[in-house]
């Protein structure tokens, strides 16, 4: 099985309610936020790559009816992109196709924050809002147990790429597959405490990209497939498809 190409996905994150995936609270002190999100070394909130990663492929497997699938069978359209466990025989499912960077603010984003501008202006803390919340007794109606949340607040936007390694032909099916769990996690939420409201998400200003073979050899940089949204990309695919098969075809 040989490497024939790599497809880039680059895209903007959207929150389009107030986001939380959850960090380390050890180092808490009396009267901070309870429940924190994960940070970089420089205090700025960011996705993890394995949480993009987890949720789409989570969002897959429902589809399919397959609950934590590490079968590693070749067949398994969700073990060939995502992988296996380390204690799995992956020989038959080969390579993981697809890699997930993490996601960090945008450079507007971020200065508007630090600036406290647009949106922003409001923002309790540097990068992050707190919300309050409460257990209700549904039976006395009393508030128990408040706490405080830690959120990024709506509208902030974090740059994310997505690298799908093409082995073989059927890889561009398996990639408008992942296509489909990028549109399902829109139509569900990333992160925790979905039920009541948080991390409704967007991929905005999609682009798509393929470097060959051939373009490593000869120094030669990614071309652009597809720029648009999300949505008009699976209405496109045949036309991409062309592209991406006239593209490989110099192989």
């Amino acid at each position: 099985m040989r490497l024939m190409g790599k497809l880039f996905i680059n895209s903007k994150i959207k929150a389009l309610t107030g986001l939380h995936i959850g960090g380390s609270t050890t180092d808490a002190a009396i009267g901070d936020i309870d429940n924190s999100v994960i940070k970089t070394s420089e205090g700025v909130p960011y996705i993890p790559g394995s949480s993009l990663k987890g949720k789409v492929r989570s969002l897959l497997e429902k589809k399919e009816d397959k609950n934590l699938c590490d079968c590693g069978k070749k067949t398994c359209k969700i073990c060939v992109i995502f992988g296996t466990g380390a204690n799995k025989r992956t020989e038959e499912a080969g390579p993981t196709r697809l890699i997930v960077r993490d996601c960090h603010l945008s450079e507007e984003t971020r200065r508007k924050m630090e600036n406290r501008e647009g949106e922003f202006k409001d923002l309790e803390l540097i990068y992050t809002e707190g919300k309050w919340e409460n257990t209700i007794d549904r039976l006395t109606s009393r508030a128990d147990n408040p706490r405080q949340t830690e959120r990024v607040p709506q509208g902030a936007e974090f740059d994310c790429q997505m690298v799908f390694n093409l082995m073989e032909m059927q890889d561009i099916e398996r990639f408008y597959y992942l296509i489909l769990g990028l549109e399902l996690l829109e139509d569900d939420y990333l992160g925790g405490s979905g039920s009541r409201g948080y991390g409704r998400i967007e991929f905005k200003d999609l682009q798509i990209a393929v470097k060959t073979i051939t373009d490593y050899e000869g120094t030669n940089e990614a071309e652009v497939l597809y720029e648009g949204s999300l949505k008009d990309f699976i209405k496109s695919k045949e036309q991409f498809k062309q592209k991406l098969l006239e593209k490989l075809g110099a192989e």
